[in-house]
């Protein structure tokens, strides 16, 4: 098996970053510096990097996105939200501890949309494996979101927004849908269609007026403040 294969299976890294790693001579297999890309080795070889890889290893960023900016690149003259990954706006209490570098911010792509005018938990990443993980076309992990809606929802709207309706000719997967107070409700998704919550609302008689996301998988907003980011910690997982 090639050893940028394995790496990647073990979860050491993703195949190009093993590439990059065997091309700086960080990679070391049954204590052997492997010299060569392609390189191929028994799947129960022992591998390992060099201390230094450490210090090029991809972050992943967690910004509370204000209204107003866009997610992805800029359009209409919006500013992306990724304009909002600088030094100053970094969360004082970031518990990560993560030491801030100029290299954490090359590279970053967000994984996922939050429309201009919704605002909450938006991930910027270096790391493929992650954008993959939250955007893959087989990805199920669940996002939550705080709906203010003006309007008045029946039962059976209720029971649509959970299970029933469909967009684009394409029934929606199951959410999780329920009343948080009078005028505002919370959505759990398992998938992200454009302009997916406000749709839906609309098709059961509901205006949203306002949209929060709070929660991917299991990582939260928190006390994340509105325009500031902060480190995925190492031992968080979506």
């Amino acid at each position: 098996m090639r050893v940028s294969k394995l790496m990647s299976e073990r979860g050491m890294c993703s195949r190009r970053e093993a590439d990059e790693y065997i091309s700086r001579g960080w990679v070391y297999v049954n204590d052997v510096r492997v010299e060569e890309l392609g390189t191929r080795v028994d799947p129960v070889a022992k591998i390992r990097l060099d201390k230094r890889s450490a210090a090029i290893h991809k972050v992943t960023i967690l910004l509370n996105k204000p209204v107003g900016y866009v997610s992805g690149q800029t359009e209409s003259g919006y500013r992306p939200a990724i304009a909002l990954a600088i030094p100053e706006n970094h969360f004082s209490d970031d518990p990560s501890k993560t030491r801030f570098v100029r290299q954490h911010l090359k590279g970053l792509a967000p994984a996922g949309r939050l429309d201009i005018d919704s605002t909450g938990l938006l991930v910027l990443t270096q790391d493929g494996r992650i954008a993959k993980q939250l955007v893959g076309q087989d990805t199920s992990i669940e996002k939550e979101y705080l709906v203010r809606v003006k309007g008045r929802l029946s039962d059976k709207g209720l029971r649509l927004l959970n299970h029933g309706l469909s967009l684009d000719g394409k029934p929606l997967k199951p959410a999780k849908v329920s009343w948080l107070n009078e005028d505002q409700l919370r959505f759990v998704l398992r998938e992200g269609k454009k302009r997916q919550i406000r749709r839906m609302c609309e098709l059961v008689g509901l205006t949203a007026t306002g949209l929060k996301r709070v929660r991917i998988g299991s990582v939260n907003l928190g006390k994340l403040p509105v325009g500031q980011w902060r480190y995925l910690g190492k031992h968080e997982k979506f």
